[in-house]
């Protein structure tokens, strides 16, 4: 068989040369899957010693894309290295003194693929940096202390952020040829400039750092501050996010979370329920003295408040006769919470009503008097 025909050149390259660059490109399209799931696979052997509660289909989840963007790239750059024309043609060229430099599109392509191997290459690390933060989080989520559940997103973005600067500076060494020591030599005078410029971002970081060690609140809290009675859901590097009774999701700057005064609600060992109960006036005083003693021998005798409980006669009113109902709940669980004062509230109207008294409500009531007659009429307000 002659195979001299794979030699003849076509547009400056051999039909040998077309025939390697189709193949190479299409065998590794092809193949892209399968050698991303067989590299992920590998990889994940390094990672099984801490993560054997984790399955390799998350870490294949998170690493199978990034690895096939690099196989992509690799064959793609691979194969156009098979053709010489027109890679190897001048695009640039100027004399700077008696220097003379010269850019050829080869050298241009051959700094695109190093840019984006090295951007693949930074991404797979990332990704891993999700898996690990991934078990870790896992890990936490059966331990009490909710301490690590905060501590491991915040140290997850923080080592994200000092690989992508490093990347930063790998991609302005390797692809643009800087001088990297003279880079960072200039930040430390442009850094006072940075600092200047980003105060305030510089502080809200600082007050993520305050929250991890004075530790006033931890994710999973319930806290009042700046007006909201709110759950921490997560501590980041610049703001901390929250979610309130509304179910409304709101981010606080970290500067303000340490800045002012916040009620760790969590924190407290009782929940204090205060209400006042309106009673008409025609009320005897035997009976709103058997009232307050049944309602206080029933809150005293349940096993979710303390025995602290004041009930009194508080006062005369314009429309009723005010009893001052004051008792604490050892559970500060809101749920549960609402749930035990919910029963308690239902009690006390029970106790009102079988003592054959009852609610008042705001009304005027009218004499008229005609001669010997007086007629009265009762009006709502």
């Amino acid at each position: 068989m002659d195979f001299s025909i794979l030699n003849q050149t076509f547009f400056g390259n051999s039909i040998k040369a077309y025939l390697l660059f189709g193949i190479i490109l299409l065998g590794g399209l092809l193949l892209k899957r399968l050698i991303s799931k067989y590299l992920g696979r590998l990889l994940f052997i390094f990672f099984q010693r801490f993560s054997k509660e984790i399955k390799v289909e998350k870490f294949l989840e998170l690493l199978l894309k990034p690895i096939e963007l690099l196989i992509t790239v690799v064959v793609l750059y691979a194969a156009l290295n098979q053709l010489n024309y027109p890679l190897h043609e001048v695009i640039f060229r100027r004399n700077i003194g008696k220097a003379s430099y010269t850019i050829r599109l080869i050298q241009l392509i051959d700094k695109v693929f190093l840019f984006l191997i090295i951007v693949s290459a930074f991404r797979i690390l990332l990704r891993m940096i999700d898996f690990v933060s991934h078990v870790y989080a896992y890990k936490a989520s059966f331990t009490e202390s909710k301490t690590d559940d905060q501590m491991v997103p915040f140290l997850k973005e923080l080592t994200k952020i000092i690989v992508i600067i490093v990347g930063v500076f790998v991609v302005l060494g390797a692809v643009f040829n800087m001088n990297i020591a003279a880079i960072i030599a200039g930040l430390g005078i442009g850094g006072i400039a940075i600092a200047l410029a980003a105060q305030d971002t510089l502080q809200n970081l600082l007050g993520s750092f305050t929250i991890f060690a004075d530790k006033p609140f931890v994710v999973g809290d319930f806290v009042h501050v700046l007006g909201y009675d709110a759950v921490v859901e997560k501590v980041g590097f610049r703001s901390t996010i929250v979610r309130t009774v509304d179910k409304t999701l709101v981010i606080i700057p970290n500067k303000k979370m340490i800045e002012g005064p916040l009620e760790n609600l969590t924190l407290r060992n009782l929940r204090r329920v205060k209400l006042s109960l309106g009673l008409l006036y025609g009320t005897p005083a035997p009976v709103l003295q058997k009232i307050t003693k049944e309602i206080k021998a029933y809150i005293n005798q349940r096993p979710e408040t303390n025995s602290d409980t004041h009930i009194h006669f508080d006062g005369f009113g314009d429309f009723a006769l005010y009893v001052q109902v004051l008792y604490y709940i050892e559970i500060v669980d809101y749920a549960i919470y609402m749930n035990i004062k919910e029963e308690i509230n239902f009690k006390i109207m029970e106790i009102v009503l079988a003592n054959g008294a009852d609610f008042a409500f705001p009304s005027n009531t009218v004499y008229h008097n005609f001669g010997n007659q007086t007629l009265q009429i009762k009006k709502d307000a």
